[in-house]
């Protein structure tokens, strides 16, 4: 069953169905692996899926629990990064997104989404 509402626990839901799509992907899978392991169990995991939700939580539902800095970690990645690995990443996420919500919901993550990457390649200065 899709969901027309969001709420923390279908974030989190996202975000483990995301990162298990992720691991397992030839092109990003590997820059995740080596920074966070293979286990999405693991304590290291587990830290980066609750940020990611809190994340996700502090743009769709004004949420305060989030207190990162996004870009910062995709600064000591940069020669990693590519257009194409952000591709990649997007369409993994859409992809997931159509099997948690709603498509109007889904289309405004991924709208947020595509935002998101695109100040990334700009301000990595990613080509």
């Amino acid at each position: 069953m899709l969901h027309n509402e969001v709420t923390k626990e279908n974030l989190n839901n996202l975000v483990i169905k995301f990162y298990t799509k992720v691991i397992k992907d030839d092109l990003i899978g590997p820059i995740f692996i080596d920074i966070l392991g293979k286990d999405l169990k693991s304590v290291t995991w587990k830290a980066h899926i609750q940020l990611l939700t809190d994340f996700w939580a502090s743009i769709a539902l004004g949420d305060f629990t989030y207190k990162g800095n996004p870009f910062a970690p995709h600064v000591k990645l940069q020669d990693k990064l590519s257009i194409k690995a952000f591709e990649q990443w997007l369409k993994l996420f859409f992809e997931t997104l159509n099997t948690i919500y709603e498509p109007e919901i889904a289309q405004q993550f991924l709208a947020r989404s595509k935002n998101i990457a695109g100040n990334f390649i700009r301000n990595l200065n990613i080509t």
